[in-house]
């Protein structure tokens, strides 16, 4: 007999059919078949360049304060929206790394419990029924999910590689402007690897000044640049007057799972996000906090950890080209976006990056993520596991020895 709970579902998540959806997500397709592999390969290790976070511990001066402070008795309270110590180091920090001056610690930034929690909490700040979240596609998708859940509607932006995987602002229809309340941006991209300039950014303060519409980038992989300084929407005159950009410490300070991150921008954004967060928690644990303060205080981290990626992805790049495929160095993140084959020489043909990505699981045991929302990818990561350059090079070896068993045709 079926419970009644079954009824009860909130039709956000299914409703009354919760549960019962056959649909299996990609992530999980991935999953399966990773272990259906492993299973029939025991022999043969699997090539992990789908995981998109970084393949070692944080630094030992953060560890160092971590330990510290998880001791002092001090610290073991409630943070709510944050303690000073971090503000100011993300202030600083911004000055320091971004060249962004004059932010106000008390006011204009505020810690989040990760960026996606950030993201997850900021549709509700904004958006009522019927209103529109602009968005990129393909891209980390939690704003646009709360959105829905919120009854708003997300405008999708395709993100295509002839417009340098920037979006066109000026093709979106009357009816989706006049509703639309928030742009969301994330660059460096996840997936493309693209990054926005100065140019672009001052056409984006433009266009919210002149629709009305709040900016939140997503600056998750800021500092994870390659041939190039990192940079901040916050650095370009008006930014602060229309929108707020996402720190991240997960990437840029291998802190995946410290879960640390900061608002910081507009004043009456970042109140509002700290009036809705406070209705969601109470703040991460003090220790950790001060734990970011330290990391931030040492941006040099991530000058050593992108020169890892910086390596690891430009061997990738030489690889897969030298195989045929159509890939370039990107501007920043650890992702490589690779347009996939036609097909294989005299077998199977493949018209999803879906399909590519299983192909490339099941046959050869390299994993990847695939990206079919505007036009067949797969994503590489460089955040493979490697316990140092030399097993950096067997891996790459293995990898290119795999691939080579077939002839790809595009």
């Amino acid at each position: 007999m079926e419970s009644f709970i079954q009824n009860l579902f909130a039709e956000r998540i299914g409703g009354k059919n919760y549960g019962k959806d056959n649909k299996i997500y990609k992530f999980e397709k991935i999953k399966r078949a990773k272990r259906e592999a492993m299973e029939k390969n025991p022999g043969i290790s699997l090539i992990d360049f789908g995981v998109g976070e970084p393949d070692e511990k944080a630094f030992d001066v953060v560890i160092a304060a971590l330990k510290k402070e998880a001791d002092d008795p001090a610290n073991r309270g409630y943070s709510d929206n944050g303690i000073v110590e971090f503000k100011a180091a993300a202030v600083d920090y911004m000055k320091k790394v971004y060249g962004v001056t004059g932010l106000n610690p008390e006011t204009e930034v505020i810690h989040a419990i990760g960026s996606k929690s950030a993201l997850a909490m900021m549709p509700s700040a904004f958006i009522n029924p019927g209103d529109v979240a602009l968005m990129t596609v393909p891209g980390y998708p939690v704003f646009g999910t709360h959105t829905s859940w919120y009854g708003g509607e997300v405008y999708n932006l395709p993100l295509k590689k002839e417009n340098g995987f920037l979006p066109d602002l000026t093709g979106i229809p009357g009816d989706i402007l006049k509703r639309a309340k928030v742009l969301v941006l994330n660059y460096p991209n996840n997936p493309t690897g693209a990054v926005a300039d100065e140019s672009f950014y001052r056409e984006v303060i433009e266009f919210a000044r002149r629709n009305s519409i709040v900016v939140v980038v997503d600056a998750a992989y800021a500092a994870l640049v390659y041939g190039g300084k990192p940079f901040s929407f916050l650095s370009i005159p008006g930014a602060k007057d229309v929108g707020v950009e996402i720190h991240s410490l997960s990437k840029a300070f291998n802190m995946t799972g410290w879960r640390m991150a900061f608002v910081v921008g507009n004043e009456l954004v970042v109140r509002a996000f700290a009036d809705v967060k406070d209705n969601y928690d109470s703040g991460q644990f003090k220790a950790v906090q001060k734990a970011g303060a330290a990391a931030l205080q040492n941006p040099d981290i991530t000058d050593k950890i992108n020169v890892k990626y910086e390596r690891r992805l430009k061997k990738l790049v030489a690889l897969l080209q030298r195989l045929g495929f159509e890939v370039e160095m990107p501007g920043g993140t650890f992702y490589l976006y690779v347009k996939i084959p036609r097909g294989v020489k005299g077998g199977r043909r493949f018209e999803t990056a879906e399909e590519f990505s299983q192909f490339l699981i099941k046959e050869m045991l390299i994993s990847t993520v695939p990206w079919d929302d505007v036009e067949p990818n797969v994503r590489f990561s460089a955040t493979f596991e490697a316990s140092g350059i030399d097993d950096e090079e067997r891996i790459m070896k293995e990898v290119e020895t795999r691939l080579a068993e077939y002839t790809f045709e595009f």
